[in-house]
């Protein structure tokens, strides 16, 4: 009989009431996402994906051998990891339980998304971090610099120097940065990276993004037809999913949508204001944010965070059918239309904001911040007077992994959503500006 000691006892009930608290946590955001009416056919792929990831506690469901590379940006091209035969994995996460661990690893002002990666990697208990032979750190701020050194003494990392512009020169870098990658890659996985599979591994990605773009047209529309937290919920599934899989998913959602269409069915009869989120990123379970949008009667009608629509919006362009001419595409989809506002000149990022506000219908912007996250704080004031010369209100949330500030945030997305409603009644709006 293996008898334990006093300390494995207490690591044994230790990890047993972190998986009991993670896993409650996961299963009620889950919950209350399956509660929200509209549902379109298809979500429970995306669903059932979370669901195993967060509840379950499994790793990614992937064929027997098939390894899994970790990344921590969309920076990271997709492609060449499914080029070396394996498959790529988002490891951000928004996970409660985790961050409150990494809260004794980290600094206190370090931001709760690497609080949250310090924390699973410190306990060792979720399968999706340990499965992956290695990890793809981007450095696009102190924190993932630091965080990068923290995890490779426990996994193989590759840490990728981001430019702060997006000149020639720096496209020059990054590519070089790419080669080195794809070598890496070859030797965790023993698996070439030739011209047919990189072709192959576009292609693969490129269905993804043609299912995307047929679904932010459908989810342009007015009626609405799909609520914007299912729709951020498939996004945050494409973390876990083969982007095939996803594809095929997400095209059972839009021929759903595409007959709502035809039927002239919605998911409310009620004008709802239209909110655009950016900011931090949104990574479940931390959707208590959009699902306050919508309880509070408003709707995510867009998504420019970095879980969102951004991963992918952008196809690569191949001007040079060559394997080099590939490698390039990747480095300048990769950095030329990003608007991380990791980079020093963030014109573009402006562009895009006003785009998708014009695109969308949008009527008011929610600017999410996690506690902590300098590099989208710094951008908020800027935003607020680009925004402010378009008469479109702007607020700024700060938020953590918690649920402490929920009635907080449930009381200026409120009052924030009421702003928008008063509409053209100056006297009544400054009354609620007050309040936020």
């Amino acid at each position: 009989m293996i008898t334990m000691s006093r300390d494995q006892e207490r690591k044994a009930r230790q990890d047993k009431r972190f998986i009991n608290k993670e896993t409650q946590t996961s299963a009620k955001y889950l919950r209350r996402i399956e509660e929200l009416s509209g549902a379109p056919e298809g979500m429970d792929v995306f669903l059932d994906a979370l669901e195993r990831i967060y509840v379950e506690m499994k790793g990614v469901s992937v064929p027997s051998g098939q390894k899994t590379i970790g990344t921590y940006c969309v920076m990271v091209p997709q492609e060449l990891i499914y080029a070396a035969g394996a498959m790529p994995v988002k490891l951000c996460s928004g996970n409660y339980t985790a961050f409150f661990i990494g809260d004794d690893i980290a600094p206190r002002d370090a931001c709760p998304l690497v609080k949250a990666v310090a924390g699973f990697k410190h306990t060792g208990l979720m399968p999706v971090y340990e499965d992956c032979s290695m990890m793809i750190v981007p450095v696009t701020c102190d924190c993932k610099k630091k965080i990068a050194g923290m995890l490779g003494d426990y996994c193989d990392v590759m840490t990728m120097h981001v430019p702060t512009e997006k000149g020639d020169d720096e496209i020059d870098e990054f590519v070089r940065q790419l080669y080195d990658l794809a070598a890496r890659l070859e030797a965790v996985t023993g698996r070439r990276i030739t011209y047919e599979s990189l072709a192959n591994a576009f292609y693969k990605v490129g269905r993804a993004q043609y299912e995307l773009a047929e679904f932010i047209q459908l989810k342009k529309q007015t009626p609405y037809l799909i609520r914007g937290t299912h729709a951020m919920t498939i996004m945050n599934a494409a973390a876990y999913l083969p982007a095939d899989t996803w594809a095929d998913a997400l095209h059972i959602v839009n021929d759903s949508l595409r007959l709502r269409t035809q039927k002239r069915e919605t998911v409310t009869t009620k004008k709802l204001p239209r909110i655009l989120l950016t900011g931090s990123p949104i990574v479940f379970p931390n959707v208590k944010i959009p699902l306050l949008i919508e309880e509070m009667g408003g709707i995510v009608a867009g998504d420019e965070t970095c879980m969102g629509e951004r991963g992918m919006w952008d196809p690569p362009v191949i001007t040079d059918n060559s394997f080099d001419g590939m490698i390039r595409a990747l480095a300048n989809r990769s950095l030329r239309p990003c608007p991380c506002p990791t980079f020093a000149d963030n014109t573009q990022r402006i562009y895009r904001l006003k785009q998708l506000i014009k695109e969308n219908q949008i009527q008011g912007v929610i600017y999410h911040v996690l506690r902590g996250c300098l590099v989208y704080d710094f951008e908020y004031k800027r935003i607020e007077e680009e925004l402010g010369k378009l008469d479109i209100p702007v607020i700024r949330l700060e938020s953590d992994y918690n649920e402490e500030d929920v009635e907080q945030l449930r009381i200026r997305i409120e009052a924030f959503i009421e702003l928008i409603k008063l509409g053209q009644a100056p006297e009544k709006r400054s009354e609620v500006r007050r309040e936020l």
